[in-house]
């Protein structure tokens, strides 16, 4: 039944591939896809097309990464295939890599975002004032609920739990939960730190 879905969604997305070769940040997009796949595809056939006709079909936080990539061509392209209508992605840049765990009620608006970041559902980032929004390191885990606020800096490896609030930078290699957020685990090892200016 799934490949049958597949083969008719295809028909729609003939635009989408043909994107794919015209587009100037395709590593991006490749790196995205082989992410993915890697999470999602395990013992599904392996190649580029189906990857992306697979994932473009059945998941559509991976349609709005794909949307966010190609800029201005989708407002055309989401005419054939929509977006996800709950799924916000307004950063200044996004790297490699960015998986979205069930995107529901999430809003991603940072300076940045790192290459390798995991974001789980109901997660904002976003602003505290006009101009004062995150920046995100790479390989940077935010689970369910958590908010990451303000002009703050989360860096690589960092782990944000769920629910979360952090109005605070977060330093590397750390994992942080509560209201307000606070250091729990420290390369590896437990702590019990709360998070300074």
């Amino acid at each position: 039944m799934s490949f049958l879905i597949l083969f008719l969604s295809s028909i729609r997305l003939v635009p989408h591939v043909l994107t794919l070769f015209v587009l100037r940040r395709r590593e991006d997009i490749n790196a995205d896809i082989g992410r993915w796949a890697d999470i999602l595809m395990k013992g599904k056939p392996d190649g580029l097309y189906y990857r992306f006709l697979f994932l473009m079909t059945f998941y559509p936080e991976f349609r709005n990464l794909y949307y966010y990539r190609v800029g201005n061509l989708s407002i055309i392209l989401h005419v054939f295939c929509r977006r996800m209508d709950t799924l916000f992605l307004a950063a200044q840049s996004i790297g490699p890599g960015l998986f979205i765990q069930h995107g529901f009620a999430t809003i991603v608006a940072a300076k940045s975002i790192g290459a390798y970041c995991w974001i789980n559902q109901q997660v904002t980032v976003g602003y505290s004032n006009e101009t004062d929004c995150p920046i995100v390191g790479d390989h940077v885990t935010i689970c369910s609920g958590a908010k990451v606020i303000g002009g703050v800096t989360v860096g690589d490896n960092a782990k944000i739990g769920a629910n979360a609030v952090v109005v605070k930078s977060v330093p590397a290699d750390v994992t942080v939960v509560g209201v307000p957020a606070r250091i729990v685990r420290k390369s590896g090892l437990r702590d019990d730190t709360l998070l300074s200016c």
